[in-house]
C-alpha cells in the first residue's frame, strides 16, 4: 500500500490494455468534452517516461492533455515525474537513478482537486506495470480511488488482454466504468474486431461506454483533436460517470 492520503474529487481513472492502445487520446477527449460543457476540468499524467528534455523533460501525453482541457497550470503540475527513458517507471528507477517523488504527486494532484471541478487521471502504460520495485500503476490507481475507464484495441486478442485487465481492477476493489474500444476502422474490421467488443462486455458485465473509430485528425504527438473523435465520445455521459 502508498497510503498516499490523497484528497477525494470526482473523476475518473483511465488504464488500458497495453502501451499504445490510445489512453492519451481517449483521456483528453473525455477531458475535451467536459471542457464543452462549462466544467474546469484537471488534467493528471503523475508519471511519464520517454520525455524530450527541452530544458526540462517534457511529455507529448503531457502537453496533449493540457491542450485537451484548455489548462491555465503548468505541465510540471499535470505530469510532476518525468523520465527520458522510454520505458516502464520502474527501469527508468534504475537507469536514471531518481526514485519515483511521491511527495512531487501528491502536492500536484492536491493542487488539481482544489482548483478545478472535476479530474481526468491517465495511468502509464498498462494496469499491471511496475512503477518501482514494489508498486504498479495499479497501486496508484488504488490511490485515488475513481471509477476506471479501460482502454483497448479492437482488433484480435483483445478479448484477453481487455477481460484480464477488468478482473485487475476490480479484485483491486475499484468500481469499472466501462470500456472504450480505440481506434476501430469499420471498412477493415474483420469478425474478430467486430464481435469483440460484446463478448468483453458480456463476459465481464462492463458498460460499452464508446467505440472511437480512427480518426485521421486526431494525433497525440501532433497535439491534433479532431472534431470526430469529440463528437464520438460526446455521446457517453462522462459527468455522471465522475460522479459513481
Amino acid at each position: 500500500m502508498l497510503n498516499l492520503n490523497l484528497p477525494k474529487k470526482n473523476g475518473l481513472f483511465i488504464t488500458g490494455t497495453d502501451t499504445g492502445v490510445g489512453k492519451t487520446l481517449v483521456a483528453g477527449g473525455i477531458a475535451a468534452v467536459l471542457r464543452r460543457q462549462g466544467l474546469k476540468v484537471g488534467v493528471f499524467k503523475p508519471i511519464a517516461s520517454g520525455c524530450r528534455n527541452d530544458g526540462v523533460l517534457i511529455s507529448d501525453d503531457t502537453e496533449f492533455l493540457a491542450l485537451c482541457a484548455d489548462a491555465d497550470y503548468s505541465l510540471s503540475v499535470i505530469t510532476p515525474v518525468t523520465y527520458k527513458t522510454p520505458a516502464a517507471p520502474v527501469t527508468c528507477v534504475q537507469i536514471e537513478g531518481r526514485p519515483i517523488d511521491y511527495e512531487e504527486i501528491v502536492a500536484a494532484y492536491t493542487y488539481l482537486c482544489e482548483n478545478t471541478d472535476v479530474v481526468i487521471v491517465e495511468g502509464i502504460g498498462g494496469a499491471m506495470v511496475p512503477i518501482d520495485a514494489e508498486h504498479t500503476v495499479l497501486d496508484l490507481a488504488v490511490e485515488f480511488n475513481l471509477p476506471t475507464v479501460v482502454v483497448a484495441r479492437s482488433n484480435l486478442g483483445t478479448i484477453n488482454h481487455s477481460l484480464l485487465t477488468i478482473e485487475a481492477v476490480r479484485n483491486a476493489g475499484l468500481p469499472v466504468a466501462g470500456l472504450v474500444i480505440n481506434g476501430y476502422n469499420a471498412f477493415e474490421a474483420d469478425t474478430a474486431e467486430e464481435t469483440s467488443p460484446e463478448v468483453i462486455c458480456g463476459f465481464s458485465d462492463t458498460n460499452l461506454l464508446s467505440i472511437v473509430p480512427f480518426d485521421e485528425e486526431s494525433s497525440v504527438e501532433e497535439g491534433w483533436l479532431g472534431e470526430g473523435t469529440i463528437e464520438t465520445l460526446g455521446f457517453c455521459d462522462w459527468k455522471a460517470l465522475t460522479e459513481f
